[in-house]
């Protein structure tokens, strides 16, 4: 009893040319997915474009500088600034925002206003005697980086008036109220005395550097 085999049959013509369009198809849509991809990714419909179309800087003024920035003092003030309605709750009507500023205060001596004899030499040459004024206070330069709105509360009918006008509440007032309060800061530390000390200690090694040998720095209000 002989048994039989049958072969396997070869695939048609007709369905492998089926595959072939179904490969062709696949390729076609990835490659359409792809350049999709990258054309929105370049395009970017939904996104926002930064132009800057500010004019050139102009040049005001030039002023010869004629002292010696002598200390820098670094402050950070947190303004807590509240704004309360008369009969109103604070729900309704009024806003509480925490500031946080920083900024630095220059202190110098002003060498512009010397007075002739502020400067005296000895006869032999080996000594002189320099009267300065004391040092002043710049005024503070906030650090825009570092100085921010940390916490801000809202009444409705201030958020409704936000909304409606279109534009962020006006921070002006958070600034120079910073400042000021950097300032009296600045004032009531030990900055100008540092600032005069070290103008001293300045004077005192480039003049000695000149060749005198007795250098004798004081300040106006000194006897």
């Amino acid at each position: 009893m002989t048994t039989s085999q049958t072969a396997p049959s070869a695939v048609s013509p007709r369905r492998r040319r089926t595959w072939r369009y179904v490969a062709g198809l696949l390729v076609v849509a990835v490659l359409l997915v792809v350049a999709g991809r990258l054309a929105w990714s370049w395009l970017n419909p939904m996104g926002t474009q930064t132009v800057d179309r500010s004019q050139p800087v102009l040049l005001e003024s030039i002023k010869d500088l004629s002292r010696f920035e002598a200390a820098t003092g670094t402050f950070q003030v947190v303004v807590d600034l509240e704004k309360d309605a008369n009969f109103l709750p604070d729900a309704v009507k009024g806003t509480r925002t925490l500031f946080v500023g920083a900024g630095g205060v220059d202190a110098y001596v002003d060498f512009a206003g010397l007075a002739g004899d502020a400067l005296t030499v000895s006869e032999d040459r080996t000594a002189v005697t320099v009267t300065l004024p004391r040092a002043q206070l710049e005024k503070p330069n906030l650090d825009n980086e570092r100085s921010y709105v940390f916490a801000q509360r809202r009444g409705l009918f201030d958020r409704v008036e936000d909304f409606l006008s279109g534009s962020p509440a006006d921070q002006r007032e958070l600034y120079v109220l910073a400042e000021r309060k950097i300032a009296e800061a600045a004032a009531s530390s030990d900055l100008r005395a540092r600032a005069d000390a070290n103008t001293r200690t300045m004077l005192e090694g480039m003049l000695k550097s000149l060749g005198f040998t007795k250098v004798t720095v004081k300040f106006a209000d000194e006897p």
